[in-house]
């Protein structure tokens, strides 16, 4: 089947009308600056103070256009819905919250949990995680110049290294830090579940690539199980996954990247400024579409990297295909994954997973009050990209048109 991202029937085939219809509205809110700016605060309030019409309005709205439900359980009727089209899941546990072990524990108890749904189901083909939700945010900066060396020289550290600059009740938290973090990459390994560490903030990255390339190391050996995530708004990932490359070829395992544009653009950017370095990230955004491209071009070349293309972008996807084709690859080879979130670019997940391309959806799940902060950002997001609403709302436009002729 030849790809039409502007085949509308088939991208909304699991949208009733009425999911239409709130769809329309949601995505008209998010060109009101107010709605979007203020909208989230108010909604952390009212639930705070728990008003029962604010959890029903949220639930009902933003919630249900990109969340799965509260918990794994209750999310598997999405990931059911999904899998009637081909396309695959991702649990994303999108609670963010505070700094301390308990809830560190209690993140990494979570993602096990989406680990095991994965074992047992063959629609969720990732299961995810952000180092910030098992870890204190402080001190994976303080070791991250230690880790850029190492990575620097293509050394795996040890973590003894880091006694030099932690005190002792740090080093001992770090211990346990590192723990929850191999705990989740020994059990999706030993399960045979792929596992994505998400990208974090550039200050803390360097730690977040040294453990992750541990891990791939360590589980990698006969296919990609472990993969990191690169962000390439940034203008050092060709390097660093040039560099990668020859590590893997060195010691002989397998590579597995999650490739995004990117999420903490403007806090790079500010932070940059305000410290007095270099800017790590593009001048434009041609510059870094240019670079996602190229980055994913490279990995296609190579039978030793397996990608997850996370974009809402079409030419991209359209250039992905082609490139896969050209090496004589089939839609459905496993080292190849397309990847949306759930609520947006229904023309590209549906549309490639009809036409057998691996097709993964993030499905992001947890309590209301609690993934607020996650919602606020798919808001933001979509009214700051540019186009992204018009072309949400055209496509939805344009389906409810078909279907009034039919």
């Amino acid at each position: 089947m030849a790809l039409n991202f502007s085949d509308t029937e088939i991208a909304f085939k699991n949208k009733s009308n009425s999911s239409l219809t709130k769809a329309t509205w949601l995505f008209k809110s998010f060109n009101y600056p107010f709605i979007v700016e203020k909208g989230p605060l108010i909604a952390v309030w009212a639930l705070k103070w728990h008003l029962p019409f604010m959890r029903r309005l949220v639930r009902n709205t933003i919630f249900s256009q990109f969340c799965g439900g509260e918990t794994v359980d209750e999310s598997m009727k999405v990931v059911k819905e999904l899998s009637t089209a081909n396309i695959k899941s991702i649990l994303d546990y999108s609670v963010e919250g505070e700094e301390n072990e308990a809830n560190f524990d209690a993140t990494r108890n979570e993602i096990l949990r989406t680990i095991a749904a994965a074992k047992t189901n063959k629609s969720i083909a990732f299961s995810v995680f952000k180092s910030t939700g098992i870890a204190r945010i402080a001190l994976l900066e303080k070791v991250d110049e230690v880790y850029r060396k190492a990575l620097n020289e293509k050394k795996f550290l040890p973590l003894s290294e880091l006694r030099e600059v932690l005190t002792t009740d740090e080093f001992a938290e770090i211990e346990r830090t590192y723990k929850r973090f191999t705990d989740l990459c020994d059990t999706a390994a030993a399960a045979q579940v792929r596992l994505f560490v998400d990208a974090e903030e550039t200050w803390i990255q360097n730690t977040l690539d040294a453990w992750t390339e541990a891990m791939m190391l360590k589980h990698n050996k006969e296919s990609a199980v472990i993969y990191n995530t690169i962000q390439m708004y940034r203008h050092d990932r060709i390097t660093y996954t040039k560099r990668l490359l020859e590590i893997a070829q060195e010691n002989s395992f397998y590579i597995g990247l999650k490739i995004v544009r990117g999420a903490y653009m403007e806090k790079e950017r500010e932070r940059a400024i305000a410290m007095n370095y270099p800017s790590p990230i593009h001048i434009d955004k041609e510059s870094c579409d240019k670079d996602y491209d190229n980055v994913v071009h490279f990995c296609v070349l190579s039978d030793r990297i397996s990608i997850c293309a996370g974009t809402h972008n079409e030419e991209s996807s359209l250039k992905l295909t082609q490139w896969m084709k050209e090496q004589n690859c089939t839609p459905s080879n496993a080292r190849f994954f397309f990847a949306q979130l759930l609520g947006m670019s229904d023309n590209l997940s549906f549309n490639l997973a009809a036409s057998g391309y691996e097709v993964a959806k993030y499905v992001p799940y947890g309590p209301v009050l609690s993934v607020l902060p996650y919602l606020a950002r798919r808001a933001q997001e979509n009214s700051s990209v540019k186009g992204q609403v018009g072309r949400e709302l055209g496509l939805i436009k344009q389906e409810q048109q078909r279907r009034k002729k039919n």
